[in-house]
């Protein structure tokens, strides 16, 4: 095989698996290489309540600054010949009018606005672009984040309906989609700090005094961090297919049998941020993601009018700009799959009063592991692991109505004072624990960091799906 083919598979292997819906197999042996080639150091388990530190704001003046879309130009790539070639064939008003195209099939009305958050990052003023929907309805409202590389536009298949019930924000997350794109600190610790304290900045600017918060993948990630520094804010906490909360094994690479070359092309990709391809690709970078994620095209194919166009035109536009955010999820993450100071650690920290659902895909590459350990480990909490039947990462896209009608029924509960009745009770809409009770085992949960073994159990759920089936899910 030529260099050149090599490159290029690799581009394509890296783009599909690090976007989520790479097939199951492929994707874990991918993760397991890059895994081996990250440089990630012994877990301190002291270091991570830094994040949630009280701190005085700093005096210094923050520079006014105009919204993102004043600045209409090629933003500069992470690519070592990008910087100079230039030919990255994007800007903020191509984006605005991929994420139009994409909009234009929901029958709610909605509008869209910029918030000022003040320097939550850097010196300068940080914008956030938002989405809000239905902002009347006295309901509780529901505040949706979305995940890595994505943007508020792929919730167009949940908006209509969601929006029917309650009013709804969807935010870019800064350094993401349309929103402002300021320079993180390198340190993950800190990172993670300025992302939280820009969506509190955020809500304080919003008036909203409580509110449901539903976060997907990455967005799951910075969900649940939110809610340990502010539960009084979390009337219920939604994370769908959640990143980061898994511990990263120590015995990854040991007696690997992957390929020599594979593990080449792994430590030649670690250093740099998960998607510089679609940047370093330039004019051929919409077609790289179409053929790259046919999947997640075909996720929107019923409801998005020429969805073979407008969804890999979208999410290029996302991620061909500056990569700021995309460079602070670089330095949280340990080898893609997992966080340096994953999430599972941390949720004994959350406040017992704050309810949580996990909704995963019963395809997905996420380790739904951890969702059934922060439920056998939270007796006195309201926790409901659900598994929807069909669906892979993008849980809210793939089965947009059981998806919908889920967080619907959890909003009508926060509405009237009450807990959901446990949906993973309900077979017929999902795959939960009841309904699959002959592929639940508990075990001994080894915390591989630390050479101690915790008296608690983790539930193994065995995937029950067709191969087959999710071969035809996958790139």
């Amino acid at each position: 095989m030529s260099h050149r083919k090599l490159f290029l598979l690799s581009c394509i292997l890296i783009v599909s698996a690090v976007s989520g819906e790479s097939q199951p197999r492929r994707y874990q042996k991918w993760k397991k290489v890059m895994a081996e080639m990250a440089d990630v150091g012994a877990y301190n388990e002291s270091l991570w309540p830094v994040i949630y530190e009280d701190r005085e704001k700093e005096m210094e003046t923050c520079q006014l600054t105009v919204d993102p879309e004043a600045a209409d130009e090629c933003s500069d790539t992470d690519s070592w010949f990008g910087s100079w070639l230039r030919w990255c064939p994007t800007s903020l008003s191509l984006l605005r009018e991929a994420e139009k195209m994409l909009l234009s099939n929901l029958k709610s009305l909605y509008r869209g606005r910029y918030v000022n958050v003040g320097c939550t990052v850097g010196t300068e003023d940080s914008h956030i672009w938002t989405l809000s929907f239905n902002e009347e309805s006295p309901k509780i409202p529901l505040v949706l984040l979305h995940g890595f590389g994505s943007g508020v536009g792929l919730w167009c298949l949940n908006y209509d309906a969601l929006a029917a019930k309650r009013p709804i924000y969807a935010i870019d997350i800064v350094g993401f989609g349309r929103s402002s794109r300021p320079q993180f600190t390198r340190d993950p610790l800190e990172a993670e700090r300025e992302f939280i304290t820009t969506i509190e900045a955020w809500r304080e600017k919003m008036n909203l005094e409580k509110f449901i918060l539903l976060g997907h993948s990455f967005g799951g990630f910075l969900a649940a961090s939110y809610a340990i520094k502010h539960p009084e804010r979390i009337s219920h906490l939604i994370l769908a297919d959640p990143w980061g909360f898994p511990e990263r094994p120590l015995d990854v690479g040991r007696n690997s049998t992957i390929p020599l070359w594979v593990r080449a092309i792994g430590a030649i990709l670690q250093p740099f941020n998960p998607l510089f391809i679609v940047r370093t690709a330039g004019p051929w970078g919409p077609k790289l993601l179409q053929k790259a994620r046919p999947d997640l095209i075909r996720k929107f194919s019923g409801v998005v009018k020429d969805s073979e166009e407008v969804i890999p035109n979208y999410l290029y536009h996302c991620n061909a700009q500056n990569p700021t955010g995309e460079s602070a999820f670089h330095a949280l993450m340990a080898g893609f799959g997992w966080a340096k100071y994953p999430m599972i650690h941390r949720m004994d920290s959350l406040r017992k009063e704050v309810p949580i659902t996990l909704i995963y895909g019963s395809r997905s590459w996420v380790d739904r592991d951890p969702g059934f350990q922060i439920k056998y480990t939270r007796q006195e909490s309201y926790v409901d692991v659900v598994v929807i039947k069909g669906a892979g990462h993008h849980v809210y896209a793939d089965r947009a109505e059981v998806f919908n009608e889920l967080v619907n029924y959890i909003g009508d509960n926060v509405d009237n004072g009450t807990l959901p009745k446990k949906m993973s009770m309900n077979p017929d809409l999902v795959e939960g624990e009841e309904a699959r009770n002959a592929g639940v085992t508990l075990t001994n949960m080894l915390n591989v960091r630390n050479d101690n073994m915790q008296d608690v159990t983790q539930a193994t759920v065995e995937d029950t799906d067709n191969p087959e089936e999710s071969e035809k899910d996958a790139v």
